[in-house]
């Protein structure tokens, strides 16, 4: 368990911070990128939380302990991707989860006709805001991935991430028959 006794430590004063190995790296470097993008993914996460049903609310606050998992997974360099009981890995049974999740949603769903614009409500507007931010952090996984050693599944959670917020925006919003479809070309 995590005990915080004091929030600050003056140790990143000189722009770096800890890994969980306990070297330092710039606060810029592409890892703190990456645990920084997934940290705005779950923060973006914890505000659709506010507004969705309590069966959706369980399920991103699953996700949301899942992103802290991700988060230490990222902060724990190398290329030993076993997780083991001082080091938390994301495993392929995470992004299983996720698929399925997916699945039970799409079931209810209209095919989709067109690119959906991101809205339609409050609440499927803050799922699309999450969703966007999970794409961020994709991206921002795939370029630390570039120059060092990333989960593989790591990279196939926060990818099935976006997908499984992507879906539930259409669910939360008319179960996908009140999407707000794009119109190629409709403002010429």
């Amino acid at each position: 368990m995590v005990k915080l006794n004091k929030i600050y430590t003056r140790t990143g004063d000189d722009g770096t911070t800890g890994l969980v190995d306990g070297s330092r790296v710039a606060k810029n470097a592409a890892r703190m990128e990456a645990i920084g993008a997934v940290d705005e993914a779950n923060s973006a996460i914890g505000l659709a939380v506010a507004m969705a049903s309590a069966e959706h609310a369980a399920t991103l606050t699953r996700i949301q302990n899942d992103l802290f998992d991700l988060g230490a997974d990222l902060a724990t360099p190398g290329e030993d991707f076993t997780p083991g009981e001082m080091t938390l890995r994301i495993v392929p049974g995470q992004a299983e989860w996720l698929e399925g999740a997916i699945d039970s949603l799409n079931d209810h769903l209209e095919p989709l006709r067109s690119f959906i614009l991101p809205g339609g409500s409050e609440a499927a507007a803050r799922v699309h805001v999450a969703r966007a931010a999970a794409r961020r952090a994709e991206r921002a996984m795939v370029t630390l991935a570039q120059g060092a050693p990333v989960t593989p599944a790591a990279l196939a959670y926060v990818n099935r991430l976006s997908d499984y917020l992507f879906v539930l925006a259409r669910a939360i919003y008319a179960a996908g028959a009140g999407d707000v479809l794009w119109v190629p070309g409709a403002n010429r």
